[in-house]
């Protein structure tokens, strides 16, 4: 994946713009952007780090247009080689007549990734502050902003590298045991070993646990709001999104089609998705609309089933039943309490509540889509339950790949936990460290990590970074 040479990429978005930046790293960064600019003093260019120049990009005589170069000097660049940043107006012709120019006398184009990459490679960054890089060009809330950020800064890199050190503390002890085994010479003390192992699998355990939360607040919490034709499904997702999204209309089954639209609550964003009423119907198109229903509870993370009073509590218990996926969050609503004085009827709710799967975790609650602060409570519980999903971690995983080298991990730290029970061989106990050390290394790049892999992570940043 990595070229061997110099490479050059547009860093801002394709398409015109006010300003268009070029970015360009590696040895020749500097003898070739020379060839073509020309300081506004008309003397010869001077690269001095992190200074910004005025001039001209000329191709022989012509002019092409003004920019501003910016030169950084290995190895304080963002990549740890020479770098040049050339900022010059967003049209499309510029830029590309730029890059062209570039080629022409030897740069490379750069692959996706591939100036995080040679930062990750020049020890600029782990690799999990690499992957970060992505999560904040793709962070759409204050919270996932405020996450990829604090692994940027090192502090997740941290908290996975005291984990791999308290383990290698460990091996080394068992080891040292191995070599003067003849001897009969004990450097470990057990119950600290077991008490290490158990703190270690304690920590692994809270980090994984943090996953639910992070990759909601990476992705967006996915909320599916269903219920019976005509409950207000519509104007809840209207009332959430402050804005007339859906149609709302008395006439049963006006919804059929999955409607989607995303709000920030309290920083965390959720992605809303109005599906068309349950019901049971002759009409092929509105079929496909509830099958799309079921399908779009079934992605969700949490479900807002509406319902009103009074009404056959054996079809709504019926379809919650059948709605039911281990995980998912409910909000059993009762909507329109303005038609009852604003009171929510709480028998009704408990024995709905009493009747469907006790495996479902269950918010109970009563509102009125014209009434803002019952709008405006929901909303606090939702960011709310979500919030509640973080537990004790110190840091927070949101990415996949992390979560499953944890999973790796943990269960080899449980093996060595009940080989130190059952008083497995010291050689063998050794092996199993040596996974769990492995798994956490890949987290951070701690290990020797095959091309593939690299290109995996990388393959998916934009071009120009």
């Amino acid at each position: 994946m990595l070229s061997e040479g110099t490479i050059i990429a547009l860093s801002t978005p394709q398409g015109s713009g006010a300003l268009g930046v070029i970015r360009i790293s590696g040895s020749l960064a500097f003898e070739k952007t020379a060839l073509f600019f020309v300081p506004k003093s008309n003397k010869k260019v001077v690269f001095t780090p992190k200074k910004a120049q005025l001039g001209e990009f000329r191709v022989g005589d012509e002019i092409l247009d003004e920019v501003v170069l910016t030169s950084y000097v290995a190895p304080h660049s963002y990549t740890g080689e020479d770098c040049v940043e050339l900022s010059c107006h967003g049209s499309p012709f510029i830029l590309q007549q730029i890059i062209a120019n570039y080629l022409k006398v030897g740069l490379l184009p750069a692959q996706p990734g591939e100036f995080t990459l040679r930062a990750y490679l020049n020890q600029k960054m782990d690799l999990s502050q690499s992957e970060s890089v992505a999560d904040i060009i793709a962070s759409e809330s204050e919270a996932s902003h405020r996450v990829a950020i604090q692994q940027l800064r090192g502090g997740y890199s941290a908290e996975m590298e005291n984990l791999r050190q308290d383990l290698i503390e460990f091996k080394a002890l068992i080891e040292l045991e191995l070599d003067f085994s003849e001897e009969d010479v004990a450097f470990a003390d057990l119950d600290k070993l077991r008490d290490l192992l158990t703190t270690v699998y304690q920590k692994i355990e809270s980090l994984q646990q943090s996953f639910s939360y992070g990759n909601a607040i990476k992705k967006g919490v996915p909320v599916a709001i269903a219920g019976k034709p005509n409950v207000g499904k519509s104007s809840l997702l209207n009332a959430l999104l402050d804005e007339e999204k859906a149609i709302v209309s008395t006439i049963p089954g006006t919804t059929r089609d999955a409607i989607e639209d995303v709000v920030v609550i309290e920083g965390i964003a959720f992605r809303l998705i109005d599906t068309a009423g349950l019901r049971k119907t002759e009409d092929v198109v509105e079929a496909i609309g509830i099958q799309k229903t079921r399908e779009k509870v079934n992605q969700a993370a949490v479900l807002l089933y509406l319902y009103t009073s009074p009404c056959a509590i054996e079809e709504i218990v019926a379809e919650l039943n059948s709605l039911y996926r281990p995980g998912l969050l409910l909000f059993l609503i009762e909507n329109k309490i303005d038609l009852h004085q604003f009171q929510h009827n709480t028998e009704l709710s408990g024995a709905i509540q009493k009747s469907i799967t006790s495996s479902f975790q269950t918010k109970l609650g009563g509102i009125s889509t014209l009434d803002k602060d019952s709008i405006d409570n929901l909303k606090k519980e939702l960011a709310a339950s979500i919030k509640s999903m973080k537990g004790d971690a110190s840091a927070i995983i949101t990415n996949s790949r992390h979560f499953y080298a944890l999973k790796e991990a943990a269960e080899s730290v449980k093996t060595v936990q009940e080989g130190l029970e059952r008083k497995i061989p010291g050689d063998l106990l050794s092996i199993e460290l040596k996974e769990a050390i492995f798994h956490i290394g890949t987290i951070t790049g701690k290990i020797d990590l095959d091309e593939d892999i690299l290109g995996t992570i990388f393959g998916r940043f934009c071009i120009g970074k």
